[in-house]
């Protein structure tokens, strides 16, 4: 298992601190993929090498958005931690205020900074550092209907001026082992990633599954170079006919290879490609239904066509987003 490049610049103390920052509409699977890896690490050590404090600008009762429920200290004035990460949210906007005091407050201390998805997305489009920086693919995608983040990083993570931004989800993981390298043995680190069943430790630099410039998803070279083309044109499809041509194979012999390894027709294929990204936009963006549908490839029918598929229009996808169920805060 090759070693990960670490992204500390200074030489980590024994031990570690953290400060896990985290609003209303975290994301569960990112707090749990920082939380595993110190836990485990403290347990194959037999020594609680790091310490942790979930934290968040006002303090008390924080929900996840799968309702999972957290109790967090307030914001600390003079943070004296190592490491500050800070989860992505459920909510794009959630985290742009927070973002502002948290920057504030641990960037001018000796405490490196870490976040993730949409917290790196706020930071992208507060700073302007799309191409020094890198979110989670879905993010750019949805970003790109209102700026240009073609430039944009598309790896696992990225460190610049003593901020790393990084994908999030299950990059998180990668990530942490990359961090927890420089406080514990080899054989720590590899029992770590053993134990979490994490294969091997991706190197950060590494490109994002979905960003990758030839997509090897079926292993049929003929059918991933077709995917690859129907997922760069979206906005205006292709033709099945025209796919073939520019692939250099048969409608008949196409339609064989989506049957036998992907169990549908290459029609179907490409809409369902673009009603997930529609999806994406819906939740993500402000753009109206019409310019979510037209940026999807359809010019006509995208509402009934979408609830056919989804169960519910879209106008009803982006109240349901927009109305989230009430914070229950324990009383006492």
């Amino acid at each position: 298992m090759a070693r990960a490049p670490s992204l500390l610049a200074r030489e980590a103390p024994v031990k570690g601190s953290f400060d896990i920052l985290i609003e209303d509409g975290f994301v569960l699977s990112e707090l749990a993929g920082v939380v595993d890896v110190l836990r485990i690490a403290n347990r194959i050590s037999q020594n609680p090498v790091f310490s942790w404090t979930y934290r968040s600008i006002a303090g008390g009762i924080v929900r996840s958005s799968g309702e999972a429920m957290v109790e967090t200290q307030p914001l600390p004035q003079r943070p004296e931690v190592d490491y500050a990460i800070v989860p992505g949210n459920a909510d794009n906007d959630a985290l742009d205020a927070p973002l502002r005091r948290i920057l504030m407050v641990y960037k001018n201390r000796a405490t490196r900074l870490f976040l993730l998805s949409e917290a790196a997305s706020a930071y992208i489009q507060s700073t302007g550092k799309g191409n020094a920086h890198t979110t989670h693919w879905e993010n750019r995608m949805a970003m790109a209907e209102q700026t240009d983040a073609t430039e944009w990083g598309a790896q696992l993570a990225s460190d610049h001026d003593g901020i790393t931004t990084c994908a999030g989800m299950g990059a998180t993981v990668d990530l942490m082992l990359s961090v927890v390298q420089s406080h514990i043995s080899r054989p720590a680190l590899m029992t770590i990633s053993d134990v979490m069943l994490h294969d091997r430790i991706r190197d950060l630099r590494t490109p994002q599954p979905f960003s990758r410039s030839e997509t090897e998803i079926t292993g049929d070279a003929d059918l991933d170079a077709c995917i690859t083309l129907m997922q760069a044109n979206m906005e205006e499809p292709l033709a099945i006919h025209d796919l073939c041509r520019m692939l250099d194979i048969s409608s008949r012999s196409l339609e064989r290879k989506f049957s036998r390894r992907l169990r549908m027709t290459p029609n179907s294929y490409y809409r369902e490609l673009r009603l997930n990204k529609a999806s994406t936009l819906l939740l993500n963006t402000s753009l109206s239904i019409r310019e979510v549908g037209l940026a999807c490839g359809f010019a006509s029918g995208f509402a009934p066509l979408y609830k056919s598929v989804f169960g519910r229009t879209p106008a009803e996808t982006r109240r349901q987003q927009r109305t989230p169920a009430p914070i229950a805060h324990p009383k006492g």
